[in-house]
């Protein structure tokens, strides 16, 4: 065991003090209206009271059957957890899978996530 308490392990795990399990908080990113839309994610900012780059992932039915929103919910997170060291600011995000992730590789959704993520101002320019 290191230092930090973990063993050996770096420190880009997707731990809770990086998620947003409250419905009310995830429902006040949707009435800030706060957007950005791409093909394959809808990626939504809350700005408030404990916001601190924290993530919520959210896959409705119309993504597919479960096994579908699963792995859109997986693609999502990872794509936070992989790309968190480069953010800055201190607001909430809210993904919203679209249908279209499904037939996306890894690559492709990530490339659109460093996007939206720059164009809401949590990337900057020089990091993409």
């Amino acid at each position: 065991m290191n230092s930090n308490g973990n063993c050996g392990r770096n420190d880009n795990r997707f731990s809770k003090p990086n998620r947003i399990k409250s419905n009310r908080e995830i429902r006040e990113a949707y009435a800030q209206g706060d957007k950005y839309v791409g093909k394959n994610m809808v990626f939504w900012l809350r700005r408030g009271e404990n916001a601190s780059l924290r993530i919520a992932v959210v896959s409705s039915r119309k993504v597919g059957n479960a096994v579908k929103r699963n792995r859109a919910r997986r693609l999502l997170r990872e794509c936070y957890r992989t790309n968190r060291k480069i953010m800055t600011g201190t607001e909430d995000i809210v993904l919203v899978a679209r249908k279209q992730i499904n037939a996306s590789t890894y690559k492709e959704v990530e490339k659109e996530f460093i996007r939206l993520a720059g164009r809401a101002g949590l990337i900057e320019k020089r990091d993409i």
